[in-house]
């Protein structure tokens, strides 16, 4: 009797061996000490909602706030990426539209506020070709506006690139990321 109760046992056991490996579905972001992923946040306007017209074109044309939090250990600085998918119409769209690049951002900045620049930060060209934020000012429909942040674990020396040279000089150089999406449309469409 206590040989078949143990039939059931070493059958459990020689099939452990043979269970497939779990994965992640989606790509673990390094954390935090305290276990948070890395995050960023606007003030102004909810994850997926509205920007104020006062960030956009119609308005005084000022980068939002934004929040940061999570910042993963071994991070030496930041880089924020704003850019919008939809160019130019949300419809048909054709190309990507930057409207900031911002780099070399210290890793303990917990708030970018708005219209500021931290002083150790370098700003990129936008797709105007000028450094700094330029705001929402789609010529037709609702866009999407994507405010992307990356953890880097070094600083990037480069004068005043492009959303594609500096997204080539932070490669093998990102701990983490994170983002926030608001959308907009112009209040005379």
């Amino acid at each position: 009797m206590k040989s078949a109760g143990l039939m059931p046992l070493v059958l459990l056991l020689s099939c452990a061996g043979n269970v497939p490996e779990q994965k992640p579905s989606a790509p673990v972001e390094k954390a935090h000490a305290t276990g948070e992923a890395m995050a960023i946040r606007a003030v102004e306007f909810a994850d997926g909602g509205e920007i104020p017209a006062r960030c956009t074109c119609e308005g005084e044309d000022v980068a939002p706030t934004l929040r940061i939090s999570g910042v993963p250990g071994g991070t030496v600085s930041l880089a924020l990426i704003v850019d919008d998918p939809d160019a130019p119409d949300p419809a048909a769209p054709k190309m990507v539209w930057v409207h900031q690049v911002l780099f070399n951002i210290p890793p303990e900045t917990g708030e970018l506020k708005a219209g500021a620049v931290p002083a150790s930060a370098v700003s990129g060209r936008n797709d105007w070709g000028e450094p700094g934020y330029r705001g929402p000012c789609p010529p037709v429909g609702r866009h999407r506006y994507f405010f992307r942040l990356f953890a880097l674990d070094a600083p990037l020396n480069l004068e005043s690139p492009t959303r594609s040279e500096l997204e080539q000089a932070m490669k093998g150089h990102v701990l983490a990321t994170a983002q926030w999406m608001g959308t907009y449309a112009k209040s005379l469409q």
